[in-house]
């Protein structure tokens, strides 16, 4: 049987956390649902942070975003500035499973959540985003692309809760490109994911490209190679080509249900061609 506790503030949260240390928590929930389904989580003290209102919302400020970790992908979605200044985010969190899921799922479960299919860590990836970790005495910054170490694993230590995602603001960067792909349109785990950003000049040449690959490796993928390959030219599809052999040396696919690991890793170079279509 498992015990939930459901803290309505920050220092009600500390208190849980140290009188359970071992307590799981969770925000929306709709990974852990599928664990207890599957029997895979049983017994376990569950602290539910849906209820503490410093951990959701947006903020905007001059050089970017503030998001609270608690944020759902709907909330998310419905924020024009968000749409307007970040669409490479929104066009991931729209392709994230269903309706019901969007209402429910939050930024900071998936990231905490370690998948290498998740669908908002490629974005978040180019975006240079930085994760607040908080504890009762303090907090630490952390880069997204230094947090997640493994499949399931991050840096978060006991006690430690991401409360914050700070996004800064693409200045310059016309192309803002997410694709995946699965196995149908809709409500699929990706076999293949790529977030781009690419910045041009008036005469159309690459100045600079962020790139990033979901589902080919077990962490999030990227390859300097491939995007030093993109500077200086222009696109062209001989040119995203070259990128994308580059690109496909970086990966390390894995053979699942879903596909092979030589179909990922040819579909996720190849995601690479429809930069700009």
């Amino acid at each position: 049987m498992n015990r939930v506790l459901l803290p309505k503030n920050l220092p009600e949260l500390w208190s849980f956390l140290e009188n359970e240390p071992e307590a799981r928590v969770y925000a929306g929930g709709t990974d852990l649902l599928v664990q207890m389904r599957a029997r895979c989580a049983d017994n376990l003290v569950l602290i539910c942070l849906e209820r503490i209102a410093e951990l959701t919302g947006i903020r905007e400020d001059e050089d970017g975003f503030w998001i609270g970790a608690c944020t759902t992908f709907r909330h998310l979605l419905n924020h024009p500035r968000i749409r307007e200044q970040i669409p490479v985010l929104a066009k991931a969190l729209s392709t994230l499973g269903s309706p019901p899921i969007r209402n429910m799922a939050t930024i900071g479960g998936n990231i905490c959540t370690a998948s290498p299919a998740g669908d908002t860590l490629p974005p978040l990836y180019v975006l240079d985003a930085d994760l607040i970790l908080s504890t009762q005495s303090g907090e630490r910054v952390v880069p997204l692309s230094g947090f997640i170490t493994a499949p399931g694993k991050t840096q978060l230590e006991r006690g430690e809760v991401l409360t914050q995602i700070r996004i800064k603001k693409p200045e310059g960067y016309r192309v803002q490109h997410f694709e995946k792909v699965g196995q149908r349109k809709a409500l699929a785990c990706a076999i293949a994911s790529m977030a781009a950003l690419v910045k041009t000049s008036p005469a159309g040449v690459i100045e600079s490209a962020r790139i990033a690959w979901g589902s080919v490796g077990p962490t999030v993928v990227v390859s300097p190679d491939a995007e030093a390959a993109l500077t200086g030219k222009t696109l062209s599809p001989a040119v995203l080509e070259a990128a994308a052999d580059l690109a496909g040396k970086a990966m390390a696919p894995i053979d699942d249900i879903r596909a092979t690991a030589v179909y990922r890793r040819r579909v996720a170079a190849n995601l690479l061609l429809r930069i700009g279509t």
